[in-house]
Parts: structure tokens; C-alpha cells; sequence
């Protein structure tokens, strides 16, 4: 399993700042996506596509399979291009995939499968009226590795004006983690928090995020990454409790047991082999 699909956290870098790729990847961000839509300026993108297999060159090979690269949205100038350019980047082995921004219909995504090949993990943006209708397709696209959310575009898609808590967005971040399950694909990954100096909205988003399932979240800031990764990871008692759910079935040879009053069967293990997966991800 690729450690994107554990990944907690998935922090933004624009592609035209080379020297910041290295710095965004030593934050210990689980996942970092060098990004050619927003953050470059459309005189810039060209130059900003062509650079990036130099300075992804440079890399230790590990950090590249923590690289994934946002193109520009099907039907844009760029796409095509940038397309071309990303697919000969994974075939290289400089970044382990691609998102997808504004995802909305599966010709689209499977057409960026076939041009990054086998290999390249994808991950469609869900940001508009449009992608949320389509969410189920996307989730059982070619090689896609999770979903995500684009919070701030959805709203203005669709003409919402959403307080800090978001609480209009609760069914769309529910259709995404519904969608999730039903594609088995990991956790889907949250939307961006505006305001990285904001540290108490930070935290009450990410608790939101875990609350709704999700097991991952956008950063947009380095400030953000180990505040994001702890609050989604699981905590000292749900470890100890998961660890005692696999004893449990190991000590009965499979079969179902009662633990602490409690029933365990398969989903309970899933879910404790789960939060022991994670585990395993590195403390930035």
C-alpha cells in the first residue's frame, strides 16, 4: 500500500518555487502536491511544468513517493500539457501521482490514467455541484488512491456563504466519505483551513474532519502540517484498545469474542487493524 494512502496530512507547494519543494517535503507532511494551478500565475505555467523534473531530480527517492503534482483543470490551456509532463514524470519515478482539480466527469480522469500509466496514483478534487454528482464514478475511476475535498471552491460553486463551521457542507463531506467506502478506497481527505495563523479554527476543523471520517486534510501552510497530523492520528487509549481487539481474535483463532462486555467481530478488527496502521506514520 502506497504511504499516501495513510497520509494525514497534504501540504501545498507552488511549482514555480523550486526551493521550496525540499523545505515542504522536510515539514514530514505525509503527502506534498506541488501545485501548477492556483499558485502559478498563467505566464508562469509553462516554465513552472518544465522545471519541476530537475528539481524533483534532486530528491531522495523516498521523498518522491511523498510528491503528487496538481495539473490544471481539464478543458484549461494547460491541461493537456501538463498531462504529458506528469506522466513522464511518474514513469521516471520522481512523484508517485497526480491530482486532479475539478473533477467532474470520469472521461477526464481516465483519459490523465492512461497518460501517467499504471503507475501514477490519482486523486480527483471534488470542488463543484458537478463532481459531488459524479463523486461515485470518480471514486471507481482508474487508479485513483482517494478522494478529496475542495471546500472553499464547492462554495462558491454553488453560491453558499458557510460560517467557520461549515455546517452546510456536513451531507457533501458525508457523500465523499460514502463514496469512499463504496469504491474501498482509504479515507478521503479534507479541505484546506484559509487562515494559517489561525490556530483554534485550525484545530476545530481538523476535530470536524476526524468527527466525519475523514482521515486526512489539505494544508496550505507548514505551520499547519504536525497540528493536522496529530489531531487525526489515534490517541494512546484507542492504540492500546486496538492492540487488545487483535490479541483478542488472535488468542480465540479467528472466531468472535466478547472484549470489555463488547461483541468483536470483523468490522471492530478492521477498525483496530485500521487505527494500528496508522500507527506506523511517522511524527513530523
Amino acid at each position: 500500500m502506497s504511504t499516501l494512502a495513510l497520509a494525514r496530512a497534504f501540504l501545498f507547494v507552488p511549482a514555480d518555487r523550486p526551493e521550496r519543494h525540499a523545505r515542504a517535503l522536510a515539514t514530514g507532511a505525509g503527502g506534498v502536491i506541488v501545485d501548477l494551478e492556483d499558485a502559478v500565475a498563467p505566464e508562469r505555467k509553462a516554465a513552472a511544468r518544465e522545471a519541476l523534473a530537475a528539481s524533483f531530480a534532486a530528491l531522495p527517492v523516498a521523498d518522491r513517493q511523498r510528491l503528487l503534482v496538481r495539473v490544471n483543470a481539464a478543458g484549461t490551456p494547460w491541461h493537456d500539457d501538463d498531462c504529458a509532463q506528469v506522466g513522464a514524470l511518474v514513469a521516471q519515478g520522481l512523484i508517485a501521482g497526480v491530482v486532479l482539480p475539478k473533477a467532474e466527469r470520469a472521461a477526464d480522469l481516465s483519459r490523465l490514467a492512461g497518460a501517467v500509466g499504471p503507475r501514477g496514483l490519482l486523486v480527483p478534487l471534488i470542488e463543484s455541484a458537478a463532481g459531488l454528482a459524479a463523486v461515485d464514478e470518480l471514486a471507481a475511476g482508474p487508479q485513483v488512491l482517494r478522494l478529496a475535498f475542495g471546500n472553499l471552491d464547492f462554495q462558491a460553486d454553488i453560491g453558499l456563504a458557510c460560517d467557520a463551521d461549515e455546517a452546510e457542507l456536513v451531507p457533501v463531506r458525508l457523500a465523499l466519505l460514502l463514496a469512499s467506502r463504496r469504491a474501498n478506497l482509504p479515507a478521503p481527505i479534507d479541505g484546506v483551513t484559509p487562515d494559517w495563523r489561525d490556530a483554534q479554527r485550525l484545530a476545530a476543523d481538523t476535530a470536524r474532519a476526524r468527527r466525519g471520517g475523514f482521515g486526512a486534510k489539505l494544508c496550505i501552510h507548514p505551520d499547519q502540517v504536525a497540528p493536522v497530523h496529530a489531531a487525526l492520528g489515534p490517541s494512546a487509549d484507542e492504540l492500546a484498545w486496538a492492540r487488545r481487539v487483535v490479541d483478542a481474535i488472535r488468542a480465540s483463532g479467528g472466531g468472535v469474542v466478547s472484549l470489555d462486555g463488547r461483541m468483536v467481530d470483523a468490522p471492530v478488527v478492521r477498525l483496530a487493524e485500521r487505527l494500528l496502521a496508522l500507527e506506523d506514520q511517522p511524527a513530523p
